[in-house]
């Protein structure tokens, strides 16, 4: 039993303060079947002693190669509960990419369920520490014949093993790694102290306050006196977003509606099933298929969102075209759109001001600072690194180099986060959000940031999706292209229709100066910019890979 007054906070004993709490409230809302927080915490103690008898305990690293699913949330709580790490796996990474993650996660164990991912793990197995393989469902037949003196294939029934709560003792001090989704090169695993991670990306427990919950009697309290509120997480539980709100959602007791994948009807079925009150989305890869959904029922009468009162974003960019499309379907819809990474959780709301540019208010948390680390002064003009400053992860798992590079000690002592964002500060000290300082574009010596481009573009109504990159230019250096998908039905913009809207909210120099029209904007599962294959379709070059065919030249 957890120490009501403990202020050393691990996520395990978390949940199972939780689950005491408010044990008949339904946790989990997953194709028509409700599980309650007593139910979850049962079926997550059992999930945990198959885990135990697999010879799997505290400080083992098991990766989850699953989509949604009610056992993958089981999972993630299970390895809280024995002390184990569970490592988030991209379910449509390559054999290469799964070797690559598996070796650098130090994975002892692998969940997986699909037939097609069982197949891919046999064969990358014997590059591998992995000595477990437990399946959801039956055993593909060449992951069963993968199976050695090394490693044992089972299959997972959670009913032949105990519910009870006999797990060891465990603290704050114990690590939970997110693996980032590799969109700057190869994934890298954050590793967070749980303690960091309840006070930082969980907001210690009280997003809507000023102060964290103090112990776990607060946070019992909190659970079962805060109003009870339906999420539907749209994103795969394998992105650090949804792990975010997976865990911000328990901590105040609420129902989580869980899709298996991403289908805007599926999702607006939902929204109607179970009253949802809050959608998370991954930017404008979920955001705008959604819209159009939407859009779509609206003409047809067949829109019920009358429950929806909040959309909320993370992890990409979401373009306020997106936005007030959302807004003529529903007038009275709050829209968030949270700034954020996997190495610092949630570091507030962004705000599109009227020049276009995304904003978060002052915050003694955010910051931004020079190449010497020295802050940079209120309203000046110089754009620097924004800093989350406070509690950040330990490191990069493995990667000591990296870890230095991003996790620094400022000169006043504090610690800080510097991943390559770049901005400056409004006089009042709101931070100005520039963009990823890997992906911009100098063209003529002037710096142009894509996600600020890109949201100019998104504005453009036929405009469905958009990723902008640098491609060589014999004049400038570089100059700025457009790759963009477009909305079903709409004719296709030229570059001079873009170019005229992007004049309404950018400078001259940031417009683009090329366009090339795709059938579909490459993304991940999550939603996430693949800049890599942007910039090969803006060139016209498949560099061996596939690429969607133009439905019309570059101009």
């Amino acid at each position: 039993m957890t120490d009501p007054t403990s202020t050393d906070f691990n996520l395990g004993d978390i949940f199972e303060t939780i689950a005491d709490a408010v044990p008949d409230r339904i946790a989990i809302g997953y194709e028509g079947v409700d599980v309650s927080y007593r139910e979850l915490d049962e079926r997550s103690n059992a999930m945990g002693h198959l885990l135990r008898d697999h010879g799997i305990g505290a400080g083992d690293h098991v990766a989850l190669y699953l989509k949604n699913s009610l056992e993958h949330v089981y999972a993630i709580v299970a390895l809280l509960k024995i002390g184990a790490t569970a490592i988030n796996i991209n379910y449509r990474y390559t054999a290469t990419e799964l070797t690559y993650i598996l070796d650098n996660s130090d994975a002892v164990a692998v969940l997986v369920e699909l037939p097609e991912h069982q197949r891919t793990l046999a064969g990358v197995l014997p590059q591998t520490s992995v000595h477990t393989v437990l399946v959801i469902g039956e055993v593909a037949p060449e992951l069963s014949a993968a199976q050695s003196d090394r490693v044992t294939v089972g299959s997972i029934d959670l009913s032949a093993h105990s519910t009870a709560r006999d797990f060891p003792t465990r603290s704050g001090d114990q690590h939970y790694i997110l693996y980032t989704g590799g969109t700057t090169g190869y994934p890298k695993g954050v590793v967070w102290r749980h303690d960091d991670f309840f006070h930082k990306p969980l907001s210690g427990g009280n997003p809507y306050g000023p102060e964290p919950l103090a112990d776990h009697a607060a946070i019992a309290h909190n659970a079962s006196t805060f109003a009870p509120i339906s999420f539907l997480l749209a994103a795969p539980l394998m992105h650090g977003a949804a792990i975010y709100s997976l865990f911000m959602f328990f901590i105040n007791g609420g129902r989580l509606v869980l899709q298996r994948d991403f289908v805007p009807s599926a999702v607006l079925d939902s929204i109607e099933h179970y009253g949802v009150q809050i959608v998370l989305i991954v930017g404008d890869g979920m955001g705008a298929p959604l819209v159009e959904e939407m859009e779509h029922r609206a003409a047809q009468g067949t829109l019920d969102v009358s429950g929806l009162l909040s959309v909320t974003n993370g992890g990409a960019i979401w373009s306020s075209a997106v936005r007030e499309r959302m807004r003529a379907v529903k007038p009275d819809l709050w829209f968030r759109d949270n700034f954020g990474a996997s190495e610092t959780g949630n570091d507030g709301e962004l705000i599109m001001g009227e020049d276009g540019l995304l904003r978060s208010t002052s915050n003694p948390a955010l910051t931004v600072l020079d190449e010497t680390l020295a802050p940079i002064e209120p309203g000046s003009d110089e754009i620097g690194y924004i800093a989350r400053v406070g509690r950040v992860p330990v490191g990069y798992h493995k990667d000591p180099e990296k870890s230095a590079r991003t996790f620094v000690t400022l000169p006043d002592g504090r610690r800080a986060a510097i991943l390559g964002d770049m901005g400056r500060l409004d006089a009042d000290g709101g931070v100005v959000f520039l963009g990823r300082g890997s992906g911009c574009i100098n063209t003529g010596g002037e710096k142009v940031f894509a996600e600020e481009v890109e949201a100019a573009v998104q504005a453009h109504p036929a405009v469905h999706d958009v990723l902008v990159v640098g491609i060589p230019d014999e004049r400038f250096g570089q100059r700025v292209a457009a790759v963009v998908s477009v909305v079903e039905g709409s004719p296709t913009p030229t570059l001079a229709d873009v170019q005229t809207v992007c004049r309404e909210h950018i400078a001259g120099y940031k417009i683009p100066r090329a366009l090339t029209v795709v059938d579909a904007v490459k993304r991940s599962p999550a939603g996430k910019a693949d800049y890599k294959w942007a910039s090969s379709a803006a060139l016209g070059s498949t560099a061996g890979k596939s690429v969607a065919a133009p439905k019309a030249a570059s101009v």
